[in-house]
C-alpha cells in the first residue's frame, strides 16, 4: 500500500506502466546523475545516463539495467543502497520508487530515441512544457458577456464551476476605491475623492475613476517601483562591503516612471531597455530629449552588481560576475528563466544547455566585453552640449589667470616670510640658509639638506605653512597694540600724577577722587573741580601735545601693528581663493547618463567556460542566440555585426526576437506579474521562474488569452490594467468561507479578493499621506540614506565627526517627504522602516518579494521615532483643520486613514479615551497647558490608527 500511494504522489495518479524514460525518469537522472554521468562527453565509469539505450548499455560494470530480471538491475542496486548518487544527494523515496516501476515495468520510452546525443538533446517531454508552446488565443468559456471586458470572469467562472464554486459578492465603492488606490498609484485616496466617488451614481463612474488614476502621475511611481524591483535598480554598486554610491544612476529610475506614465507599449520599453544606444547614432553628444531617453533606458543593463573599480578584489572574477548577474537580471525579469544555473552546467532541471548560456551570453558580449572591460565611471556618457563646452573653457582660461595671480602673492608671501625669518639667524650662515632654501629640493646637496633641518622654521616656509606664520604676525600685532595701550596709558597716569603733586594739598585727594570716577558718575563738585583744573584731564588726544615724544613712540607701534595686520598672507590668499572659486562656480555642471554602449568595430568571440571557470574556455566559439528549446529544429540564433547600424545589433536583435508575437514567455511573464500586484497571487506564482521548479499556471487558458490579448492590442500596460481592474473578479470582496477555507485556501482560484499587505514603501508614503506633506516632487536625485549614532538607516546626508561618528541628521526639507521611490536605494544600507516591512533585496534583483511577520514590525509601528514623529505631524494637521472639535478631528483622522466614515459608537469610544488620556497626561506632566495634553492624545490616537491592521492591508 505504501508503495502504491508513493507512486500515486510521484506520478500525479498516472499508472506505474505509463512511466516513460523521457517524462519521468530522465527529469531524476538530469538533476541528481548527468553531471557525472554524461556532460563533458568523459562520463564516469563510461556509464552515459541520458538515453535509455544508453542505461541498457551500462559501462564499465556492465549493463544498468537488466531486462531478463529488472529488479536486480544495477542501476537500482546503487541507488536504493545509497551508493549513488553519493553522500547527501541520494534520491529521494519517491523518486527511488518511480526509478523502480519504471525498471519493473520494461524500462519504457515515450518514442523512438535519437541514435546518439547531443548538450542540446531535449526530449519531447522536455519541448512541450507549457512555457515554451506559443501564446494562444483560447475561446472565451461562454458566450455571456464574451466580450474583452468580461472574458477574464468567463474563465475565472469556468474554472470555479470545476469546484462548484462562484464568484464573491462585489465589494461596497468605498472598499474599491481604497483597493484601486493603492493597487494604481499606492497612496490612500481622500476623504474628498472618497465622496465624489461614492455619490457619483453614474454607470461609468468606475470607468471613470480608473482612467482617473491611469493618467495619474502617481501611476508611474507606483508601477515603477514593481519594475525597478525586478530590473535589480539601486544606487549604489554593491559587491564589496564598502558598498560605493552609484552615481547617476537615478536617470534610469526617471525613465521608468517617465515610460509607465506616456504609457510606453511594453516591446518598445524592453527594446529600450537592451538596446536604446543601438537605435541612435554615436558618438553620443548634444544629445536631445528623445537620445537622453534612449540612452538613460540601457541603464536596465547597468544594474547588476559592480565591484570593477574597487581595490583588493579578483578584478576577472568580478566582471564575469557583473555579466553573470546582468543576464539573471534579464532573463528572470522577461523570460521568467533561471538560466544562471547553466552557467556553469547543463540545467539541472529546465531545458536549458549550457551552450544556451553563452549563446545568451554572446548577445551582450560587445558591450560587456570582460577583455575590455570599463569600470562603472569610464561607462557614463556627458550630456555636455558645445555651448557648455565653450563656456567652460572660457572661464577655466579665466580661473587659471586668477590662480596665476594667486600664485604670484603666494611667492611674495615666501619671499618675505624668509626674510623675516631669516633676520632671526645669525648673520654667519644666514646667506647659506637662503640658497639652501631657494635651491629645488632635487638640487639641494647633503650639506643644503642638514643646514636647513637645523632651521625648520627656514625649512618649512611653503605656500601650505604661510598661514602659520601669518598666525605669529596676527599674535605679533596684538602684542604691540597692548604695548602702545599699555604705555599710553602709564604715561597719562605719569603726566596726571605729576599735575597733581602741583597742587594745593587741600586739593589733591579731591584731584585723585575725580580722575578715578568715570565720567557719567562724577559729582557736581568733581566736575566743576575738572573744569577749574582742564590740564588734568590728559588723554591720547591731548598726549602729543604734552608729551609728543611718547605719543610718537605710540603712534609708531600701532603703526607696526598695522602692517602686520595687512601682511596677514592668509586673509590675502583666501580672498584670492575666493576670486577662483568664484569663477568656477559659473562653469556649467557637468551631468552624465549611465548607459550601456558598445565600440565601434568590437565583436569579440564568446566561449564557453568549462564548469563556469573563465581560465577553462573552450576553443569553439558560441554565436549569440536565445535558448535553444524555443527552436523548432535549431537554437535560435540572434543576427549580429549588423551592417545598417554602428553598432554589432545583437542585443537590438534579441530584443526584436524576444518582443515578437511568436515568442512563447515575455507576454505570459509580464501579464502574469501585472495580475500577481493586482491580485496578490499571480496565475504562476513563482513569478521569476516559468521552468519546471516552478509553479503550474492555474488558469493557462486565461494566462494566454490575456497575453495575446495584450500582444495584439499594441502591448499597451494601461489598457491591461483596465481590463483587469474592470472585471467582476478583482471587484470581489475579500471575505472569507468556510467552503472557500476548504476547497482553496490559498485562492488560487481567485472566487474572491485576497487581504494584501501594503508594501514598504507604500506604507511610508500612506504615513506621509496622512500627515498631508507628502511630497508631489518627481525625478532627479534620490534622497540620501545614512547610519545615525545608534546605527539605524535613516534619512540624511552622511556627516562623520573627528571620530568617524555620524552627526545627527540635519532637516532635509520637502525631500525628507518625497516618495520612497526616490530615497537612495543602497545593497547594503536600506532605509531601516523599508526594511522592516520587507523592501525588495536586489541580488541582484528580486522578481517577488518576501513578506514577514515577525516582531520588529509591530515594535516599530509602536515606537519607532518614524511613527512618533509622524503621528504627531498627523494630529498637528487635524488641529489646524479643525482647531476646536475633536469630534471632527477623530472622524476626519478615521476617513484618512481607512476612507471611511466612522460609526457614531467609535466616535464616542475614541472621544471616552481621548478624555481619559488627557487627564492621565495631566497627573504625570502638569506642566503641559490644555492644548498641549490635547495635541499629545490626539497624536497617540493617531499612531494606533496608522499601526493598525486596517491601515496596512488592502481588503
Amino acid at each position: 500500500m505504501r508503495t502504491l500511494v508513493i507512486i500515486l504522489l510521484a506520478t500525479q495518479f498516472c499508472s506505474a506502466d505509463e512511466l516513460s524514460f523521457e517524462a519521468d525518469v530522465r527529469p531524476i537522472l538530469k538533476a541528481h546523475c548527468f553531471h557525472c554521468h554524461g556532460e563533458d562527453g568523459d562520463p564516469k565509469g563510461e556509464l552515459d545516463l541520458r538515453l535509455r539505450k544508453l542505461i541498457v548499455k551500462g559501462g564499465e560494470s556492465g549493463p544498468a539495467i537488466d531486462l531478463e530480471d529488472p529488479l536486480s538491475s544495477l542501476i537500482l542496486a546503487r541507488i536504493e543502497s545509497g551508493e549513488m548518487p553519493p553522500e547527501d544527494k541520494n534520491l529521494s523515496n519517491v523518486e527511488i520508487e518511480i526509478m523502480r516501476q519504471w525498471v519493473a515495468n520494461g524500462a519504457k520510452t515515450a518514442g523512438a530515441e535519437p541514435e546518439s546525443v547531443t548538450d542540446d538533446y531535449f526530449t519531447k517531454s522536455e519541448r512541450s512544457f507549457w512555457a515554451f508552446q506559443p501564446i494562444s488565443r483560447p475561446t472565451i468559456p461562454s458566450k455571456t458577456g464574451a466580450h474583452a471586458a468580461s472574458a477574464i470572469d468567463n474563465f475565472v467562472r469556468a474554472r470555479l464551476n470545476e469546484q462548484q464554486l462562484t464568484l464573491s459578492p462585489a465589494a461596497t465603492k468605498t472598499v474599491m476605491i481604497r483597493r484601486l488606490y493603492f493597487d494604481l498609484l499606492g497612496l490612500p485616496p481622500t476623504p474628498e475623492a472618497v465622496d465624489a466617488f461614492v455619490n457619483d451614481d453614474s454607470p461609468t463612474a468606475y470607468d471613470q475613476l480608473v482612467d482617473r488614476l491611469l493618467a495619474s502621475p502617481r501611476y508611474g511611481e507606483r508601477w515603477g517601483r514593481h519594475w525597478l524591483d525586478v530590473a535589480g535598480y539601486a544606487d549604489s554598486e554593491g559587491y564589496v562591503d564598502s558598498d560605493p554610491v552609484r552615481e547617476w544612476a537615478f536617470r534610469y529610475r526617471d525613465y521608468v516612471i517617465k515610460s509607465l506614465n506616456q504609457d510606453l507599449p511594453f516591446d518598445d520599453f524592453v527594446i529600450e531597455q537592451l538596446a536604446g544606444d543601438e537605435l541612435i547614432p554615436a558618438p553620443y553628444e548634444n544629445l536631445s530629449n528623445d537620445e537622453l531617453h534612449l540612452l538613460s533606458a540601457t541603464g536596465f543593463l547597468r544594474m547588476a552588481p559592480d565591484g570593477t573599480a574597487a581595490g583588493g578584489i579578483d578584478q576577472e572574477v568580478a566582471k564575469n560576475e557583473t555579466i553573470a548577474d546582468t543576464i539573471n537580471i534579464v532573463t528572470t525579469s522577461l523570460m521568467g528563466m533561471t538560466v544562471g544555473c547553466a552557467r556553469c552546467h547543463n540545467h539541472r532541471y529546465d531545458p536549458i544547455s549550457q551552450k544556451d548560456y553563452y549563446r545568451l551570453r554572446a548577445v551582450f558580449a560587445p558591450a560587456l566585453d570582460w577583455k575590455s572591460w570599463l569600470v562603472p565611471n569610464l561607462r557614463r556618457i556627458s550630456l555636455y552640449t558645445p555651448e557648455d563646452v565653450a563656456k567652460r573653457n572660457e572661464l577655466e582660461a579665466k580661473a587659471k589667470a586668477a590662480e596665476a595671480n594667486r600664485q604670484t602673492v603666494i611667492d611674495k608671501h615666501i619671499a618675505r616670510t624668509l626674510y623675516e625669518e631669516l633676520f632671526k639667524i645669525e648673520d654667519s650662515i644666514r646667506e647659506a640658509l637662503k640658497t639652501a632654501f631657494e635651491t629645488a629640493t632635487a638640487d639641494r646637496t647633503q650639506e643644503q639638506i642638514d643646514l636647513l633641518a637645523k632651521h625648520p622654521n627656514i625649512q618649512n616656509i611653503s605656500s601650505g605653512s604661510l598661514y602659520l606664520y601669518s598666525r605669529k604676525r596676527a599674535t605679533r600685532a596684538d602684542e604691540l597694540l597692548t604695548i602702545a595701550s599699555l604705555l599710553e596709558s602709564t604715561r597719562i597716569k605719569h603726566l596726571q600724577a605729576e599735575l597733581i603733586a602741583k597742587l594745593p594739598e587741600d586739593e589733591k585727594p579731591v584731584a585723585d577722587a575725580a580722575l578715578a570716577t568715570k565720567p557719567d558718575d562724577r559729582t557736581e563738585e568733581q566736575v566743576s573741580f575738572l573744569d577749574n583744573h582742564p590740564e588734568l584731564l590728559v588723554t591720547n588726544e591731548t598726549l602729543s601735545k604734552t608729551d609728543p615724544e611718547t605719543a610718537a613712540k605710540v603712534a609708531e607701534i600701532r603703526a607696526a601693528a598695522d602692517v602686520c595686520r595687512k601682511t596677514d598672507s592668509k586673509k590675502e590668499m583666501d580672498d584670492l581663493q575666493k576670486i577662483v572659486d568664484d569663477i568656477r562656480e559659473q562653469i556649467p555642471v557637468e551631468e552624465f547618463v549611465r548607459a550601456l554602449t558598445e565600440p565601434a568595430n568590437h565583436t569579440p568571440e564568446t566561449f564557453l567556460f568549462r564548469r563556469g571557470d573563465h581560465r577553462s574556455p573552450e576553443e569553439t566559439a558560441i554565436p549569440p542566440g536565445d535558448l535553444s528549446v524555443l527552436g523548432i529544429t535549431s537554437p535560435v540564433e540572434i543576427p549580429s555585426n549588423d551592417l545598417a547600424i554602428q553598432t554589432t545589433g545583437r542585443r537590438l536583435n534579441y530584443a526584436r526576437h524576444l518582443t515578437s508575437d511568436s515568442h512563447p514567455l515575455l507576454a505570459r511573464v509580464m501579464v502574469n506579474r501585472i495580475w500577481y500586484h493586482h491580485f496578490g497571487n499571480g496565475f504562476v506564482n513563482t513569478t521569476g521562474d516559468f521552468g519546471f521548479l516552478g509553479e503550474r499556471p492555474s488558469h493557462p487558458q486565461l494566462l494566454d488569452w490575456l497575453s495575446r490579448e495584450f500582444i495584439e492590442s499594441g502591448w499597451q500596460i494601461k489598457r491591461l490594467h483596465k481590463l483587469i481592474v474592470t472585471s467582476e473578479t478583482y471587484k470581489q470582496q475579500s471575505v472569507r468561507n468556510g467552503q472557500l477555507d476548504e476547497i482553496d485556501p490559498d485562492n488560487r482560484l481567485f472566487a474572491r479578493q485576497s487581504i494584501r499587505r501594503i508594501e514598504s514603501e507604500v506604507l511610508r508614503d500612506a504615513v506621509l499621506s496622512a500627515t498631508g506633506k507628502v511630497s508631489g516632487k518627481m525625478f532627479g536625485e534620490p534622497v540620501p540614506v545614512m547610519e545615525d549614532a545608534v546605527g539605524q538607516i535613516v534619512l540624511g546626508e552622511e556627516d562623520l565627526d573627528g571620530e568617524r561618528k555620524p552627526r545627527a541628521a540635519g532637516s532635509l526639507g520637502e525631500e525628507e517627504y518625497r516618495r520612497s521611490i526616490y530615497v537612495q536605494v543602497r545593497r547594503s544600507r536600506p532605509l531601516g522602516v523599508l526594511e522592516t516591512f520587507d523592501i525588495a533585496t536586489v541580488a541582484p534583483n528580486c522578481t517577488k518579494r518576501a513578506t514577514s511577520n515577525v516582531a520588529p514590525q509591530s515594535l516599530l509601528l509602536m515606537n519607532s521615532d518614524f511613527m512618533v514623529k509622524y503621528s504627531g505631524e498627523f494630529a498637528q494637521r487635524l488641529v489646524s483643520e479643525f482647531p476646536d472639535d475633536l469630534n471632527a478631528q477623530l472622524t476626519r483622522a478615521w476617513r484618512i486613514a481607512f476612507s471611511e466614515v466612522p460609526t457614531n459608537a467609535l466616535v464616542d469610544s475614541l472621544l471616552q479615551f481621548h478624555r481619559e488620556q488627557v487627564d492621565v497626561i495631566r497627573k504625570d506632566e502638569p506642566e503641559l497647558n490644555d492644548s498641549e495634553s490635547h495635541e499629545r492624545v490626539l497624536a497617540i490616537i493617531c499612531q494606533a490608527i496608522l499601526g493598525s491592521n486596517q491601515f496596512i492591508y488592502i481588503d
